[in-house]
């Protein structure tokens, strides 16, 4: 088995919206087991969400929601979507 370590390069804003999606799978609603049921991949989520951690300052600010919206409103821009979920679009 090889084990040489992989490198993932995110942009800030990237990291951000991860870090906050990763503490509401797995600390806030403890739904990590039903969002990813094989096991095997809990190893490389839990290594993930601590060096985004300790890498961003940001989680720590007194104006973080305001900085995860707008890292949020920054990623879906640059994909070129419109900020609505993908069920609502097509409605109405």
């Amino acid at each position: 088995m090889n084990e040489d370590p992989v490198t993932i390069s995110l942009t800030r804003d990237q990291a951000f919206v991860l870090s906050d999606w990763l503490f509401e799978v797995m600390i806030r609603s403890d739904q990590l087991a039903a969002i990813v049921p094989d096991e095997a991949v809990w190893s490389a989520v839990h290594s993930i969400s601590g060096p985004l951690e300790k890498e961003l300052p940001e989680l720590f600010m007194p104006d973080y929601a305001g900085r995860l919206e707008q890292a949020r409103n920054r990623l879906i821009a640059a994909a070129g979507g419109d900020g609505e979920p993908p069920e609502s679009r097509g409605a109405g």
